[in-house]
């Protein structure tokens, strides 16, 4: 007599099951299917859709018309439940002109599910981003990788819940950044990222709600930085620039910061010197800073007092023994409790002539007089 062996895991409540099949991919989630009747179309109301290159490898000219047919049932079949997220990354396959797949359409479809993250890794992005996109009120984090192309951001653009925002190797022009940043009002955390600004006179970045903010820009040797950046962000806690030294900055009061990672290069001028200084000066109120810069900016500018400063960690070019500069900035820093020197070296391995580089650290930890 066979033995009836009961299925704890389809007794769960669907959304249950449902978030169980969240975290497996794709294609896994449609396996289960065949666990049993209550199973054939859980797959079907997952709330984490996510395609990558690893789908592409199964496809061939003979089933991709069938894969097609099934993305489109997955995605707008009706009365299924809103997406948490929509992720799509490979910066080739989902793209190219040879399987035409309707990228723009599966998008679509996912915002009108009411998705709230959407995670794009493409090429020629840009071409393919719906204007709907920027028009949806379910969005609280938008992701797009556009691999070197042009981000389109229309006149009425309004993303009223979006809290994270990260553009990665992008190109956007003109005042697309003040205008896509202004019209998202609740917005918390911004990156951009290896990122590209053509015919702009300024990086316009104005957030009253603003708490993180990653401007990591591309050093290429011998190119200056041609446009202001202006900051408007008085609730700032996170501020991260890595990039070369821009024409000037203009930053607002950070009352609220409390960690900054600074790495500018690039001082081929006393102009250049002169812009670094102001955005050091604008983060003077930072309570932890990693700073990597060229130590020529401490003695020719006059250095904040950073008052509330109590964790400061500099990555340097090296150590010469006339680094004034760094005498002159603790007495800048009165409330200074740890601090961390970390510089290049050179030197040589066994009887080798032949040099290597590696890295000196110093920790100092500095206690109150007194104690």
């Amino acid at each position: 007599m066979a033995m009836c062996v009961e299925d704890g895991i389809s007794s769960f409540p669907d959304h249950i099951l449902f978030h169980i099949l969240s975290f497996l991919p794709i294609k896994e989630a449609v396996r289960t299917s065949i666990i049993s009747t209550k199973w054939r179309y859980l797959f079907a109301s997952i709330s984490t859709i996510e395609f990558d290159g690893y789908l592409m490898r199964g496809l061939t000219d003979r089933n991709v018309d069938s894969f097609k047919n099934f993305v489109d049932r997955l995605l707008k079949f009706p009365d299924q439940v809103s997406l948490d997220c929509f992720r799509l990354n490979d910066i080739v396959s989902w793209n190219d002109k040879d399987h035409n797949f309707d990228v723009s359409g599966w998008i679509c479809a996912a915002l009108c599910r009411g998705v709230k993250e959407i995670d794009l890794d493409l090429k020629n992005l840009g071409d393919t981003l719906p204007a709907l996109l920027f028009t949806c009120h379910s969005l609280v984090t938008l992701k797009l990788d556009a691999v070197g192309s042009e981000i389109k951001v229309p006149s009425d653009v309004c993303l009223g819940n979006l809290k994270t925002l990260q553009l990665r190797n992008s190109v956007l022009f003109g005042d697309s950044i003040h205008r896509l940043i202004s019209n998202c009002h609740v917005l918390e955390d911004l990156a951009f990222i290896e990122c590209g600004f053509d015919n702009i006179s300024e990086v316009n970045i104005q957030s009253p709600s603003l708490k993180r903010l990653v401007l990591e820009f591309d050093v290429t040797e011998g190119r200056y930085f041609n446009f202001v950046v202006v900051i408007n962000a008085p609730n700032l806690v996170y501020f991260q620039y890595h990039a070369a030294v821009a024409k000037s900055y203009i930053l607002s009061t950070m009352k609220s910061l409390e960690k900054a990672d600074i790495s500018i290069y690039q001082f081929d001028s006393i102009d250049c010197e002169t812009s670094a200084t102001h955005l050091i000066q604008g983060i003077c109120n930072v309570w932890s800073l990693s700073l990597t810069i060229d130590e020529v900016i401490f003695r020719t500018s006059r250095l904040p007092i950073f008052h509330n400063l109590i964790e400061f960690k500099y990555l340097g070019v090296g150590f010469n023994g006339r680094e004034t500069w760094l005498v002159e900035f603790l007495h800048c820093v009165p409330n200074l409790k740890t601090l961390t020197l970390n510089f290049p070296s050179l030197g040589r391995c066994g009887n080798s002539m032949e040099g290597f580089t590696y890295e000196s650290s110093f920790l100092f930890v500095i206690s109150p007089q007194g104690d």
